[in-house]
């Protein structure tokens, strides 16, 4: 994808260089320092950075240069093709070294009485020959390794670099100084350590690389070309060309190259990507369509919206890209443990040459560096600093593809914990999509109460602003302007029309300013909030002038939800602004107990609290018009979407299909993504609470410690690639769950 927009203060980087976790909080601090940085997350396992920032403040080339400074590449996310250029630079590099060190590894029948019988030719014996390919190996292909050290030493920190450099070092110059006396020649030890480390972080670097490809697949989604109408004619152009309003023409089976409205061609369309359903969806003249969708039945004609960057497309690819590089609690209680850790490493090597020098093994310096050196090369932050990252990037790959939009760490670690949900009613428990049932008017006809209402709801986003502007359309009506146009969230709007002041709110907003009803009025109202249905109110000029009745289908999808996450412990409140009778309707068709109607955004918010004051851990899904406070109150907003960009702005999470079965999934997500972390850092303590001890009582060879530092990441890695399946296992259970309801 392209750089994002410099003017929004987000800088979206991709880094080269990072050999462990330790590099990551390294960069992180030194850019944290910055004026105008105002936050910095970088992600070890994606090898990128996000960095929030004030563009008065500071550029994105003076952060990028520091980055330089301290020993990394940064280079704007995509903007060049460097992604696997890091790995094929590694892949040669390991090449190179299993090629030289081979035959110092023949060398090794020499060591031990396993071994004996194996013949060794004298020209592998000679010592020259051994320091020759143990120095090409240790100052040419391990080279990376002392600039990374001398950087992070500079910046007064450790990474596994400085471990790597330093046990190596040693074991390169114990062994000269034995060729230079006489002595058992070791450099097999440094040579192997060497390549065994780089063969570990390619095997690293490749799970990993696969992992964010396959969690990251907008890319293929993004076309490069698109066929434009100028001046009559079809014109093939690259897409940095298209501009806002140009009509372009999606072919069948292909992405449609940017957002904009069909004005041309009815089409089935694959939107699985933005909602994460394979089903597919008819669009239409009017219809709105999005980049990265694909046309299935027909060719379109589409007036452009967006482009680039702007396009829902790539809005969602940054969020979730922003979600990946973010760090959830147990991320920085790593990262806090990984900072002190090979510090920690080194001072428990010094205490192994110690206390084998001075007790083990009196005066025998070859021993005890030998089994100091193992202690050192047996440490590995690098299992630690992939247990989080690693499963994280698989979560929200996940996550993304079922059109949910993840945009913190923290919100999914969260969401595991979760055991109480407060979910709105209109749009996130209903279709969101209510229809106009019947209109009462205390004087004058009904429909020029509708055409009044209609005028000043054309600038209101609200659903029920949508129902009355359809419904004056197909009557006919021409509505006028309006003007002084004004919100009042959770209650109603008013404005200017023909010179009236027109009021249209819901109970709270009439008793508010005290409008009169008639007994009919009263009657109207009762009896329709009998039947479950919604009534808000219209006022001219102060006085109360009629009433309109609305009626919203409940979604299936939210009786199953609310079956599914009950069934997982969790309790289900439904707060609602609407009339104690509508909500308790809705509430009975889907199986919720707990009601509280009649709320502003503000009594959400502080329900929300009050539920968190008594211990529970609190999710709240709803609107992001007029649930905003409540969203962000609580532990998980969730931020019901169906699919338009506006949501993407609130709460912790997005679903662009307002689906309800969304948020199970997520929940199913949440929990095993926790639990394979969980399971990561195990290994990591268990790894490194058996190799240590070992490798200090001599019970294995440097080598063999180097070789095991280099596995265990990999281990890591691999249980981490075990969640995606058990993910599809797990969804794949609800599935059959909802069929049988």
């Amino acid at each position: 994808m392209q750089q994002q927009e410099q003017s929004d203060g987000v800088l979206d980087l991709r880094i080269q260089g990072m050999s462990c976790t330790a590099c990551a909080t390294r960069i992180e601090r030194a850019v944290g320092k910055l004026a105008g940085v105002t936050a910095v997350s970088v992600h070890y396992a994606a090898k990128s950075a996000y960095v929030a920032y004030t563009p008065e403040s500071i550029t994105p080339s003076a952060i990028m240069d520091r980055i330089e400074k301290i020993g990394f590449h940064a280079s704007p996310h995509g903007k060049d093709g460097s992604g696997s250029s890091e790995t094929d630079a590694l892949r040669l590099r390991v090449f190179a070294a299993i090629v030289l060190t081979l035959p110092l590894l023949w060398t090794m029948a020499h060591h031990y009485s396993w071994s004996k019988g194996i013949p060794v030719p004298l020209f592998i014996q000679e010592p020259l020959l051994q320091f020759l390919l143990a120095a090409i190996v240790q100052f040419f292909i391990g080279m990376p390794f002392y600039f990374g050290a001398f950087y992070a030493l500079r910046e007064r920190t450790a990474n596994m670099d400085v471990l790597v450099a330093i046990g190596t070092s040693a074991a390169f110059v114990y062994s000269f100084i034995a060729m230079m006396t006489g002595g058992a020649l070791y450099f097999e030890t440094s040579a192997v350590v060497i390549t065994a480390v780089l063969g570990g972080k390619l095997l690293e670097a490749t799970a990993s690389e696969r992992v964010i490809q396959e969690n990251d697949s907008f890319g293929a989604l993004e076309a490069k070309e698109a066929v434009v109408i100028r001046a009559g004619r079809r014109e093939r152009t690259p897409l940095a060309r298209v501009r806002a309003d140009d009509q372009l023409i999606a072919a069948v089976n292909e992405p449609i190259p940017a957002d904009g409205i069909i004005v041309e061609g009815q089409s089935a369309i694959d939107e699985s990507f933005l909602t994460g359903e394979s089903a597919l969806v008819t669009r239409t003249v009017g219809d709105r369509v999005y980049a990265g969708t694909i046309v299935r039945s027909a060719e379109l004609r589409i007036q452009v919206t967006a482009i680039g960057q702007q396009t829902m497309l790539s809005r969602i690819a940054a969020l979730t890209r922003q979600a990946q590089a973010t760090k959830s609690s147990i991320g920085r209680r790593v990262d806090q443990l990984a900072a002190i850790f090979v510090p920690v490493m080194m001072v428990l090597s010094l205490g192994t040459l110690l206390i084998w020098l001075l007790w083990l093994a009196p005066g025998k310096w070859g021993t005890a560096s030998i089994h100091a050196l193992a202690v050192l090369l047996a440490a590995c932050p690098c299992a630690l600093g992939l247990a989080a990252p690693i499963s994280l990037v698989i979560a929200t790959g996940k996550l993304a593809r079922r059109g949910i939009v993840l945009k913190e760490a923290g919100a999914l670690e969260r969401l595991a914990q979760l055991n109480t949900i407060v979910l709105d009613k209109t749009g996130t428990l209903t279709e969101g999509k209510p229809a106009l049932t019947e209109m009462y008017s205390l004087s004058g006809e009904p429909s020029s109460l509708l055409r009044l209402a209609a005028s000043a709801e054309a600038s209101s986003p609200h659903p029920f602003a949508s129902a009355i502007v359809a419904a004056a359309r197909r009557a006919g009506m021409v509505t006028p302007e309006c003007s002084a146009f004004q919100a009042f969230p959770g209650k109603g709007i008013e404005a200017n029309v023909e010179g009236k002041r027109i009021e249209i709110g819901n109970a709270v907003f009439a008793a508010e300013r005290s409008w009169k009803m008639s007994r009919v009025m009263q009657s109207f109202i009762t009896r329709k909030e009998a039947s479950g249905e919604t009534v808000i109110y219209v006022s001219i000029n102060g006085q109360c002038a009629g009433a309109l009745a609305f009626a919203d289908q409940v979604k299936r999808s939210s009786r199953e939800a609310v079956h599914l996450l009950t069934g997982e412990g969790l309790m289900v409140l439904l707060a609602t602004g609407d009339h104690i009778s509508a909500a308790n309707n809705v509430a009975d068709q889907i199986g919720i107990a707990s009601v509280h109607a009649s709320m502003l955004p503000e009594h959400k918010a502080m329900l929300i609290r009050q539920l968190q004051d008594k211990g529970y851990v609190v999710a709240m899904a709803g609107d992001g018009w007029n649930d905003a406070p409540a969203l962000a109150a609580a532990d998980v907003g969730i931020a019901m979407g169906g699919g338009t960009e506006a949501a993407l702005h609130a709460g912790h999470m997005t679903l662009l299909r307002a689906r309800l079965t969304g948020i199970y999934e997520a929940l199913v997500i949440s929990r095993l993504t926790v639990r394979n972390i969980r399971q990561n850092l195990g290994f990591a303590f268990v790894y490194n609470s058996i190799i240590i001890p070992f490798a200090a009582v001599g019970g294995i060879e440097p080598w063999m410690a180097g070789t095991a530092m280099a596995l265990s990441s990999v281990s890591v890695v691999g249980n981490a690639l075990r969640l995606n399946g058990q993910m599809t296992r797990a969804l794949g259970k609800k599935k059959h769950a909802i069929d049988n309801l």
